[in-house]
């Protein structure tokens, strides 16, 4: 098999592609002949040793695929050989063969490709965990999502207009803004570039209030951190929630003033911790996600595809904040 690995702490440019022993799959797991592994924000702190989590090296980046399993160990009674899975690793998933746990593989349907089935797991589990559990967002409420042309911001448009909330888009160039609002969001908005002076944070400040009304949003949901924090939480209606998602703009530092002013609460979305502490509501998280995306309400855009050679080229992509839509390390 060839991976993908990580042996020394860097950038994308300190990957390389490397012949490995196929792997053989433990008590409970399977082996899994990778078709697509979705490409996220995470994949470019995990390399560089600033992830939650740490893993041994050398490692392969990727932290969702999809395929068929080709393997089974043993105790492993809920898949077969030739099954059409997605799976949530954490890590290890840009290589074409990758040992799961069978508990967090998922059948996917005939008519589900490849592509979007790596496309799918982590940003609408992550959105669907935030609106749904942390937010508890309801219909009606009017939802600021920003980032919203990234993987895990469209993901929280769709889900947000599935829950039957006024959504509004909050991105970074007039190109996103349209694909956002071509994926239902009722509004979009275009900020400028950071960082801010005190004059500039006013003025953004400024935007998002105008863009989301006199009444303040009920739901921010802030997937890029930085000088945008402060600024949309500015923005929020009395007793609203604002979802720490991401920060690929830096991690803010908010005035603890403005969450009395408002009565509003912050919330932190860590969707991975979640799905291991709570794995029973994950399933049920999982079994409306993928009704959603049958009945059409939910559905990946992947918008660049690159082949196994080229992931260190995918992750530097998505770290510059020009993905609209997924990225995704294709096998074939």
């Amino acid at each position: 098999m060839k991976a993908v690995l990580s042996r020394q702490v860097g950038g994308p440019e300190t990957l390389t592609l490397e012949d490995m022993p196929d792997p053989a799959p433990g008590p409970g797991q399977v082996v899994v002949d990778v078709k697509a592994c979705g490409v996220n924000y995470p994949d470019s702190l995990i390399i560089r040793d600033m992830y939650q989590f740490k893993p041994e090296r050398p490692f392969s980046p990727g932290g969702e695929i999809s395929g068929k399993v080709c393997a089974l160990g043993a105790n492993v009674t809920n898949l077969k050989v030739g099954d059409r899975v997605l799976a949530s690793v954490g890590w290890g998933g840009m290589a074409t063969r990758v040992p799961a746990e069978a508990a967090r593989c998922v059948k996917i349907p005939d008519a589900m490709p490849y592509d979007e089935a790596a496309a799918f797991l982590m940003t609408y589990g992550t959105s669907h965990h935030a609106l749904k559990d942390r937010a508890r967002l309801k219909a009606g409420e009017t939802l600021l999502v920003l980032g919203a042309a990234g993987g895990v911001g469209i993901a929280a448009v769709e889900l947000g207009k599935a829950m039957g909330a006024k959504v509004i888009g909050a991105v970074s160039s007039q190109d996103k803004a349209d694909f956002v609002k071509s994926k239902g969001a009722d509004a979009t908005l275009v900020y400028p570039p950071g960082p801010f002076d005190k004059a500039g944070a006013k003025a953004l400040a400024d935007l998002f209030k105008g863009a989301v009304g006199p009444n303040g949003a009920d739901v921010i949901y802030d997937g890029v951190g930085g000088d945008y924090a402060e600024a949309s939480l500015r923005a929020i209606a009395w007793e609203g929630r604002f979802l720490v998602v991401g920060f690929p703009a830096g991690i803010p530092k908010l005035p603890l003033n403005l969450t009395l002013l408002k009565g509003c609460d912050v919330l932190g979305v860590f969707w991975g911790d979640f799905v291991r502490r709570f794995p029973g509501r994950h399933q049920e998280n999982l079994a409306e996600m993928m009704a959603l995306y049958a009945a059409g309400k939910i559905r990946p855009t992947v918008s660049e595809r690159f082949p196994l050679e080229k992931s260190a080229d995918a992750i530097t992509w998505l770290a510059s904040r020009k993905a609209v839509g997924k990225v995704v390390v294709t096998m074939e």
